[in-house]
């Protein structure tokens, strides 16, 4: 629709056609000229509303829903028939409403999405349909120019687990924070579900789940099924963006090894978790005039988010503290199940993925074990005295109050981020950490909380670490690049970017992270950032240069307003 050059659109639909297609709708806003150009006189009241006007109307009806669910179901339905005024309400109360179509609502969604459905949205890949995924993905995506596909195979939802064909409402809100915060048409995004069955007997036992009723497939037929998507998108549309995501800890990491040199794919619960977690950890050393590679990390909780962020970490203090591997390795103390990971627990209880990060047995000796010989978090924050403990576990209250003090008491300034989504089941409740560390605990969250008051009598705000801070941005650099590949050192320029926006480094008190009312123009300059790297590197195929960048985003980036319509039956879109 709009973007700031392009404010007239030829339209070929007309009648019930155009206020049933929710790019092209504009409800009540549609002008007398247009009415008439397009068949809607009698099909619509007679007043000309503004996208202002009609934003204050659909708060007020969204107002009258109580529960976050049923605003949630509001705002799809919303979704559903108008994308301008959907965008619009949203941009004018995004810290309001990202909660709503976002983590943590869209998690009960989705985890109720057959007994919600309404309608579909995106791309449904069934296994047992395999045979015709080309002509099912052709049908879907012929005439279209599609720059972002956001897949997942919902192995691993939102800290929900396996939700089954459910899953397509992440990739649906992905989707539309992408257009949101990054200004990604939307026109030009598609959601897809890869329905490779579920494991989840709930929704196995459920007589109205409306995904494939099937344990879920894995191995070899499960990579040859993801295959096959990967190289369509690749065929039909090679200069796209390939996002990944909540696929399960078996399969995240893996699938970016194989195909991240290939296309530019990204995963965002390795790399975008790990990305906004670098720039919040980034401002706290800036707050206590430190660096990367001097702190002491403590890692609780070594699955997909987790190990994605302690690489990320280590990434950045190789990039930027000039560590080697080794040495940047070495800072990182990873807990998984069963603890501490160490040699003695050996393979059957050590993924392959861990390797790196695995600590020699000669440094616990003394250290208190259970009977297995694992090492827990407490006696790992006595024994390491660490300046950085991250909670990736969904192990609510694991951060305890003896922890947090045996951790205060070796470290002046404690960086405590209880990642963990959604908000029932963080790690630590900030305003305890903050009272356990008498006010000196540098924190961020994976969900939105409150401020703490402190000692002083001043409230410090709690940065929310969430990806949708940096990703949208990271994506629409890479995209509007066309590169090749979405690099470590193109997410690293769009972290440090992030970092250099930190209300705490002018002021130590303020939050690590903008506020996310500010998200759209952060993610604008994270954007800006990763495509100027992408050029300097060379990854970009595009024929204009870093000089370039802040005009040719400012020129592309979708807004929500409304163009003028111009009816044209023969050149117009829309037309099948």
């Amino acid at each position: 629709m709009a973007t700031a050059t392009n404010r007239v659109l030829r339209v070929a639909i007309r009648g019930d056609s155009i206020l049933t297609h929710p790019r092209f709708n504009k409800g009540t806003a549609f002008t007398h000229s247009e009415r008439k150009a397009f068949g809607l006189n009698g099909r619509l009241p007679y007043r000309v509303n503004t996208l202002q006007e009609q934003c204050e109307r659909a708060y007020d009806q969204l107002s009258t829903r109580g529960e976050p669910i049923r605003k949630n179901t509001f705002m799809q339905s919303l979704k559903d028939q108008n994308w301008v005024l959907y965008y619009g309400l949203l941009s004018r109360h995004v810290k309001e409403l990202i909660p709503i179509i976002y983590t943590p609502t869209q998690g009960d969604a989705i985890a109720n999405y057959s007994h919600l459905f309404r309608r579909s949205e995106g791309l449904y890949l069934s296994f047992p349909e395999q045979d015709a995924m080309e002509e099912d993905f052709l049908d879907m995506t012929r005439g279209r120019d599609i720059q972002l596909f956001v897949v997942t195979d919902s192995e691993a939802i939102l800290g929900i687990g396996d939700q089954g064909v459910g899953g397509i409402g992440i990739a649906t809100a992905k989707s539309a924070i992408y257009t949101l915060l990054g200004g990604m048409d939307p026109s030009k995004t598609l959601p897809v579900v890869l329905d490779v069955g579920t494991d989840n007997k709930r929704l196995l036992d459920d007589e109205l789940y409306v995904g494939w009723p099937n344990k879920r497939v894995r191995g070899k037929a499960y990579d040859r099924f993801v295959d096959k998507f990967v190289q369509l998108v690749r065929k039909h549309y090679p200069h796209s963006l390939l996002h990944f995501e909540d696929f399960g800890v078996g399969n995240a990491q893996r699938l970016l090894d194989i195909y991240r040199n290939k296309h530019a794919v990204f995963n965002d619960d390795v790399q975008g978790t790990g990305a906004v977690t670098l720039a919040a950890m980034m401002s706290a050393v800036g707050v206590t005039k430190s660096k990367l590679s001097e702190q002491r990390y403590v890692v609780y909780g070594a699955g997909t988010a987790g190990l994605g962020i302690t690489k990320q970490l280590r990434d950045g203090i190789m990039a930027i503290d000039k560590l080697s591997r080794e040495a940047a390795n070495a800072r990182f103390f990873l807990l998984d199940r069963h603890g501490l990971v160490k040699q003695s627990l050996g393979p059957a209880k050590i993924r392959d993925a861990l390797a790196e990060f695995v600590r020699p047995d000669d440094e616990w000796a003394g250290v208190p074990t259970n009977a297995d010989g694992e090492v827990g978090l407490l006696d790992v924050v006595r024994h390491v005295k660490p300046t950085v403990l991250i909670g990736c576990s969904t192990h609510a209250g694991a951060f305890t109050e003896d922890v947090v003090r045996a951790m205060a008491e070796g470290t002046e300034r404690p960086i405590i981020f209880p990642l963990s989504n959604p908000s029932r089941l963080v790690e630590v409740e900030p305003e305890l950490a903050n009272s356990w560390t008498n006010g000196k605990a540098l924190m961020a969250t994976g969900s939105p909380f409150p401020p703490c008051k402190m000692p002083n009598g001043k409230y410090y705000d709690i940065a929310e670490c969430n990806n949708a801070l940096i990703y949208p941005g990271l994506g629409y650099g890479a995209m509007i690049t066309q590169a090749r590949t979405l690099s470590d050192t193109m997410i690293i320029a769009g972290a440090r970017r992030l970092a250099a926006l930190s209300p705490a480094l002018a002021d130590p008190d303020s939050a690590l992270l903008p506020d996310f009312s500010d998200a759209r123009q952060v993610n604008t300059e994270v954007a800006i950032a990763v495509a100027e790297q992408a050029i300097a590197e060379g990854s970009a195929t595009v024929d204009w240069d870093r000089e370039e960048v802040r005009d040719r985003i400012a020129e592309k980036q979708w807004i929500p307003e409304y163009p003028d319509f111009i009816y044209d039956p023969v050149h117009g879109e829309g037309s099948t």
